[in-house]
Parts: C-alpha cells; structure tokens; sequence
C-alpha cells in the first residue's frame, strides 16, 4: 500500500494548524504511520499462516482463526488512519475555495487564505471533533472485537466444523501486544491533542469575541457622553446671561 498521499496530506495541513495541531500530525506521521509502515506491517502479515491448531480438521483451522480476528488488526489501524486523517481534507478544501474566490474576483477579500477564522474557525472545529470521534469509535471498535487490549498465546476454539475443543496459537504474541499497547497509547495521545486544541481554539475566538464586543460597547457609550457633552455647551451658549434662552430682539442683527 503507498502512503504518499497521506503523507502530502498531512504535510499541507500542517501549514494550516496551531501549535498543538502540528504536534497531532507530528505524532500522526513518526509515532502512527512510520510505526505502521517499517514494522507494524511486517509483524502481522503473515499472521494467517503463523495461525495454527492441534488438529488437521479441515475447515477448522480457518474458521478459529475467523472467529477470534473477524477483521485483522493492521487493516484495521490502516481504515482507522485513513479515517483519522480525512477530516483535514476539509480544512485544505475550505482554504482552497478562499484562495479561487480571490481569484474570481480579483481582489483581496481575506487577510490571509489559511488564517483561522470565520467560516474557516467553524470547518477547522468539526474537523477536531470528527478527528476526536473517529479516534474513540476504533478504539471501541477493537476493544469489542478482540475482548480487550490484550493477545493471549492459546485460544480454545470449539466452533464447526472442529470435533471438538481445540487449542490454537497465535505467531508473536509479545510482540504483537507491545505494538498493539503502543499504538492504543498513541491513539489516546492524538484524542487528548484533539480536545486540547477544541478547547484552545473556542476560549480563545471566545475571548476575543468577548474583548471585541466590550470595546465598541465602551466606544459607543464614549461617543455618546461627547455627544451630550456638546449638545450642553450648545444649550449654554445659546442661553442669555440671566439663564433664559435668548430671544430674537438680544440677539445681534446684521444692523447692530
């Protein structure tokens, strides 16, 4: 499988993230798909023939091994990367549309194209949140379908067409589990990384929403204590000495 175009994904979205987003496809591209790709791969790719039973039955050996990995994991990790990283697509679109806009248009109608805000704050926050979700879905999804986080040595299968309970084991157990504890481990990593910057990004737009609407506020209260101001002095001005507005025979005429 060629990871190219994850990998330009993920590179053209770096330029588009925070701080914190950058550190998610950081340990999205080292810790995820490098891992998958030098060994993680080569670890389970044979892991159907390394399968084996106490029994020559035939027909047995395949349906144990279809009933305690009804889906293999490193195509599992490989949809779950697929699907972790396709929401960025959405970011990357968002951009693209701003900057053909401009285009049509001919004019600058953005301080930047890539800037987060806007339309383009609201498709960057659904992106996290479908991240986050995909993220928790598969860790559901293999926790469920392997009882858990763990690769025992020996499995009992008792399903047809086997005669009877036979013992079966797995290749690599160990070192399937370390790889398995780590990438888990890294999946967590990437859901606190999402959320963290979930929350950075809606206190900070909040903030300064907050500090946004205070300033004109206070601008406009400002504006009209001078407007006040003004129309006083114009009152006193226009008044006589005495306090009484001044009538048309006190004030001077072009004779006078």
């Amino acid at each position: 499988m060629s990871w190219a175009f994850l990998r330009d994904l993920l590179s053209g979205v770096n330029k588009y993230s925070t701080g914190i987003g950058r550190i998610w496809v950081a340990v999205v591209f080292i810790f995820r798909l490098l891992v998958y790709v030098a060994a993680a791969e080569n670890i389970w790719k044979y892991e159907h023939d390394e399968f084996e039973c106490n029994i020559k039955q035939p027909g047995c050996e395949n349906v144990c091994f279809d009933h305690f990995f009804p889906v293999s994991h490193i195509r599992l990790w490989a949809l779950q990367l697929i699907l972790v990283s396709t929401p960025s697509l959405l970011v990357v679109f968002h951009v693209a549309y701003r900057e053909n806009r401009e285009k049509k248009h001919n004019q600058k109608l953005y301080k930047s194209p890539g800037e987060i805000d806007g339309g383009l704050l609201c498709t960057y926050l659904i992106s996290l949140v479908l991240k986050t979700g995909f993220e928790i879905v598969f860790l559901i999804l293999f926790y469920k379908l392997y009882n858990g986080f763990k690769i025992p040595h020996l499995v009992k299968c008792d399903v047809r067409p086997c005669p009877n309970t036979v013992d079966c084991y797995i290749s690599k157990p160990t070192e399937k589990m370390i790889f398995l504890y780590f990438l888990v481990a890294t999946s967590c990593l990437c859901i606190v990384l999402n959320l963290s910057e979930l929350s950075y990004l809606i206190c900070k737009y909040s903030v300064k929403c907050y500090l946004k609407r205070y300033t004109k506020k206070h601008r406009g209260s400002t504006s009209d204590c001078h407007k006040s101001g003004t129309i006083s002095h114009r009152r006193a001005a226009a008044a006589g000495p005495d306090g009484h507005p001044k009538t048309r025979e006190d004030q001077p005429t072009a004779l006078d």
